[in-house]
């Protein structure tokens, strides 16, 4: 396929770049993907003007019409899934079912955004007063920043920016530096949907010279962000600093599954290779710790092992290829770091994952997973506290349910835990006391579903979720009473008397 020239879009246009990065197939570094624009500062503001202007007449359309043109764009998704599926997985490397299932995802997440718009968003409360209607209603915020990651480059932007949308703001979206080309064809395809000139702009670029200068940005309302703790971060401290400013941010998380002591082996090694090593790793809500009881620790592992083993790595559009690459160099320089955490805090390695870089590894960032053990839990170390987010898994052997809670717990991080027992006393335990924003039982910490919230707690998120939750972030929730008498009646019994 020929690279693909992307190019920022703002106030309905097209916008051509003289200073350009590429975009390269992370399983074949030679491959050029693309070009996309280094954007500056100034195309950040004209973003964000264009998009205050459009504001004032977006607003105006009602729920369902604002619908009806996001319906439109469910359409366009539809006819280009594979398109879209081909695309994610030589821009951002997972296989290509994985590839589809982001694309069939933003697929989701339009029809299901499109439908919200014929639903109440408001409703009517009994006021105190019997003369007086009150009513809760929701309101536009203005605009908003919507800073997307790579590895879900289809479906994640949807999560965040169809919302904003529906509700009437407008949007400035970023797209992640690594995966540019998945953005510009979700603004083609917002452009043919009819979308108004300023509705939703795109401007590509790296986070200092355009992410910055849009969340510090005095016109924009909100911050919607989907990536790593210390961005995240960094975003919450700069929309204190403004006191108007609200910012949404869902980011890392030092995931695990537990098994318990009845639990369907099958069933939980099938659970934890998927949720462990899908995307290579290369998810928020990966699995890299396995907290299982010690009675049945020594069989699973065995199993766990022998088939982690048989994983086959490589080129995503190859069908029979389970886990693709890392997204670029410094993934893999991470993941070298944590498996020599790992071996430091005295880890017995199970499977020692490698650099591969022989035949058809060659050009790409190719890695195989990397599984150690501890005899039970050991407080206060890296590999089992901090965020490996490539394929790299821990097993912890405990003494039942409420140790197993315990040591889930035992990390700054709260956003995805799975649980696989046959007992429903136990898995309502977990549930209970577990801190985390996605719960699974029988099933991987993965496997998002586009009318559930997606967020975590603790270090995972400030309690504002994605996908399905979004809707309160874009908007301000006001109370609105109207009087029909002739004279002013006070709930509080205050009168107009002198």
């Amino acid at each position: 396929m020929n690279p693909v020239t992307a190019r920022n879009y703002i106030n309905g246009e097209w916008r051509n770049a003289t200073d350009v990065f590429e975009s390269v197939n992370p399983a074949n570094r030679n491959e050029i993907i693309g070009t996309a624009p280094n954007s500056t500062a100034q195309d950040v503001d004209d973003a964000v003007a264009a998009a205050e202007h459009a504001f004032k007449t977006w607003r105006e359309l009602s729920w369902v019409k604002r619908a009806e043109i996001i319906d439109n764009f469910a359409q366009l998704i539809k006819r280009d899934v594979e398109e879209i599926a081909v695309l994610v997985t030589r821009e951002c490397g997972k296989p290509i079912n994985e590839g589809r299932a982001d694309a069939v995802e933003a697929l989701h997440m339009a029809q299901y955004i499109a439908g919200l718009g014929r639903l109440p968003h408001g409703y009517a409360v009994s006021s105190e007063i019997s003369a007086k209607d009150a009513y809760i209603l929701r309101k536009p915020k203005g605009v908003v920043a919507c800073i997307t990651p790579w590895n879900f480059p289809s479906a994640i932007p949807l999560w965040l920016v169809l919302p904003a949308v529906l509700a009437g703001n407008t949007v400035v979206f970023k797209p992640a530096e690594q995966t540019p080309i998945c953005g510009h064809k979700l603004m083609e395809l917002f452009h043919e949907a009819g979308f108004p000139a300023g509705v939703i702009n795109l401007v590509h670029g790296f986070g200092e010279p355009v992410g910055d200068p849009l969340v510090k940005h005095k016109a924009v309302d909100a911050v919607l962000f989907t990536g790593s703790r210390a961005v995240g971060k960094y975003i919450q401290q700069v929309a204190a600093n403004d006191l108007f400013k609200f910012a949404a941010t869902e980011m890392g998380g030092k995931n695990a599954t537990i098994v318990l002591e009845d639990a369907d082996l099958e069933l939980a090694i099938n659970a934890c290779v998927l949720g462990a090593f899908k995307t290579s790793g290369q998810r928020c809500v990966s699995t890299s710790r396995i907290i299982i009881d010690k009675k049945i620790e020594a069989e699973f592992t065995a199993r766990y092992v022998e088939k982690v083993k048989r994983i086959r790595v490589g080129d995503g559009l190859n069908p029979d290829v389970f886990m693709g690459p890392l997204i670029e160099a410094g993934a893999i320089d991470k993941w070298q770091h944590h498996n020599a955490k790992a071996k430091e805090e005295g880890a017995q390695v199970l499977v020692d994952g490698q650099v591969l870089t022989e035949g058809e590894h060659a050009n790409g960032n190719f890695v195989s997973p990397f599984v150690y053990r501890f005899d039970g839990y050991k407080k206060n170390t890296f590999c089992l506290r901090e965020e490996a987010f490539s394929p790299h898994v821990g097993i912890i052997p405990i003494d039942g349910l409420e140790e197993a809670v315990e040591v889930y717990n035992d990390t700054d991080y709260g956003l995805a835990m799975a649980v696989i027992t046959e007992d429903y006393r136990k898995w309502r335990y977990v549930r209970d006391h577990a801190d985390y924003g996605l719960g699974y039982v029988n099933l991987p910490s993965i496997g998002a579903e586009v009318h559930l919230p997606f967020g975590g707690v603790k270090a995972s998120g400030n309690g504002h979720p994605g996908a399905e939750g979004i809707l309160e972030s874009v908007t301000h929730r006001v109370a609105f009473t109207v009087n029909h008498a002739r004279e002013i009646v006070m709930a509080q019994g205050l009168t107009t008397n002198i």
